[in-house]
């Protein structure tokens, strides 16, 4: 063999050599999509920005958020309309006064009770002449001095007078006279044009849309006051039909409203409604809550928070620590001084600032609780 063969066998041996070697290399395998995590440097955002914390497992109470809005009490206020026609003398309640049941709200000088109060003695008078007319036609019958025929005109007379004696009166008592006033004698009833409108309540006047020497024409359309108890409103929520099995009247809950925000107002769930709008596939629910101390205030919008199950100890994180990228939901997981790995999870929502992570952490990792979105914003950017 020459000299000059051995490198080139010698080339060969290497060059087949180095290629099995590069054969049993194994490629790496990508990371499933429930797995991946993106490094991100987080140079950025300032610390003061950033907060991280531990995952742990930590007791959460299950609740359902309805979204409504406070209310009067279904009975509990009453919008107030003159019966009758007149001019209206005097105003004694003010918008923002407190009036008890019975309280005068205002006076109307009426020509309608005049004209009711003139029919009334008409027909008592009517009444009580018919009445003594049978009792003598009865008493000639007896002795024969009086045809049968007579006496039932008699008996005719006096039904009808009575049936028009009741329905003038029915027209005072609908014109709100006292019927105490009209058992008296005719001698001593003290009945004047004036009409006093009353409360029917307890409660606050919240609107007035009447003055002094204003004409009011007895339609129940022209609301001159609503009086309404403010100490005890409800909150009228909408529930989904979905979630409709974990309601239940009695069921105990709590108010928020944005005037108060961290303020929880106990409430009851005292019904819950029969029809479902064919527009939101929702039920009515309705909720008391005690508002003595006035803060709350009708048509403010509010949520009802309600307790659906006995607290657990689950996997929970804030809100704002999940970040939703395509449908997917993300966490940032601390894997070093401003270096963050992004997680894949799957959460359930448990209540309005907290979620519950069913997969893609376990407890003992340090995540960032507040300022992922800046986080996210870094990523992108690099």
């Amino acid at each position: 063999m020459s000299s000059g063969a051995i490198p080139v066998i010698g080339l060969t041996v290497v060059l087949a050599l180095s290629a099995c070697s590069q054969k049993q290399d194994p490629a790496p395998s990508p990371p499933s999509a429930s797995s991946e995590s993106i490094a991100t440097p987080a140079s950025a955002p300032s610390s003061g920005q950033i907060e991280t914390a531990v995952v742990d497992f930590k007791p959460a109470q299950p609740e359902l958020v309805l979204v409504g809005k406070v209310a009067y009490g279904e009975d509990r206020y009453s919008k107030i309309s003159s019966p009758l026609q007149g001019r209206v003398v005097e105003v004694r309640a003010k918008l923002g006064d407190r009036v008890e049941a019975g309280a005068t709200l205002l006076v109307i000088d009426s020509s309608d009770i005049t004209a009711a109060y003139s029919e009334f003695v008409k027909e008592a008078s009517e009444l009580e002449y018919s009445t003594r007319a049978q009792e003598l036609a009865k008493e000639l019958y007896a002795t024969k001095a009086l045809a049968l025929k007579d006496l039932k005109q008699a008996e005719n007379d006096l039904i009808k007078a009575r049936a028009e004696f009741r329905r003038a009166k029915e027209r005072l008592l609908s014109l709100r006279i006292p019927a105490a006033e009209l058992e008296k004698p005719l001698a001593q009833q003290r009945i004047t044009s004036r009409f006093e409108m009353k409360s029917p309540l307890t409660g606050t006047v919240v609107e007035r849309a009447v003055t002094p020497g204003q004409s009011v024409g007895g339609d129940v359309g022209q609301v001159l006051f609503t009086v309404a108890d403010l100490d005890r409103l409800q909150v009228v929520a909408d529930v989904y039909e979905r979630d409709l099995a974990l309601v239940k009247v009695s069921q105990v809950g709590r108010i928020n409203v944005e005037a108060y925000p961290g303020t929880d107002f106990a409430s009851v769930v005292a019904s819950i409604g029969d029809v479902v709008d064919p527009n939101t596939r929702t039920i009515k629910v309705r909720a008391w809550v005690d508002n003595r101390d006035q803060r709350l205030k009708p048509e403010m919008f509010a949520r009802l928070r309600l307790d659906i199950g006995d607290a657990t100890p689950f996997l929970t994180i804030p809100k704002e620590a999940v970040v939703e990228i395509d449908g997917k939901h993300f966490v940032y997981v601390v894997e070093g001084t401003d270096h963050y790995l992004k997680h894949e999870v799957t959460v359930s929502n448990v209540s309005s600032g907290q979620v519950r992570i069913l997969e893609g952490l376990t407890s003992g990792q340090r995540i960032v609780t507040k300022g992922a979105v800046l986080v996210k914003g870094q990523e992108v950017k690099g």
